[in-house]
């Protein structure tokens, strides 16, 4: 008996989305407020100039990079738009806030670069599992994303994929 597997999913035409091929970049750098505050809680004005003045911006070139505070301390706005006018021209990306802000800020970019329109009134699986750090809202993005143009989303596997979205009849 010389029968041939039959690829059922290849045939179906389905085409998987795979967030497991997004490239995240290895340079995640972050800034902690919280070390330039007096005692690590409050902010004087000319020490914490004095130290974004004396800090090295060169060794976020070409980094991703998070700006946040991990303690509880009160950070006036113009602190963050006074580091931001010392890092733009180190960074490729950078945002306020904890390291999941920058991964959502990667898988955005990554969202933003899809052809939509290949996915015309095709059935899409986002494939679940995944060994890299996914945001949920790339999930939320890519749905919202889709919905326009395919047939249906579906999330999960293909041999158990759980339905998302299916455009009426």
């Amino acid at each position: 008996m010389t029968d041939n597997i039959i690829n059922r999913v290849q045939k179906s035409g389905i085409i998987t989305i795979d967030f497991e091929d997004v490239d995240v970049p290895d340079n995640i750098e972050e800034i902690d407020v919280k070390n330039w505050l007096h005692e690590g809680f409050y902010l004087k004005e000319k020490d914490f100039r004095d130290s974004i003045k004396a800090h090295d911006w060169g060794k976020y070139k070409n980094a991703f990079v998070f700006i946040h505070c991990s303690s509880d301390a009160i950070i006036p706005t113009w602190a963050y738009m006074l580091i931001s006018t010392k890092i733009q021209d180190f960074t490729d990306k950078t945002v306020i806030g904890n390291k999941d802000k920058i991964y959502e800020l990667i898988f955005e970019d990554y969202i933003s670069t899809l052809n939509f329109s290949k996915y015309k009134d095709k059935s899409v699986i986002i494939k679940g599992c995944s060994s890299k750090i996914i945001p949920l809202s790339a999930y939320h993005k890519i749905t919202i994303k889709l919905k326009p143009f395919v047939k249906s989303v579906m999330y999960g596997e293909a041999c158990s994929a759980v339905p998302i979205f299916k455009k009426p009849k």
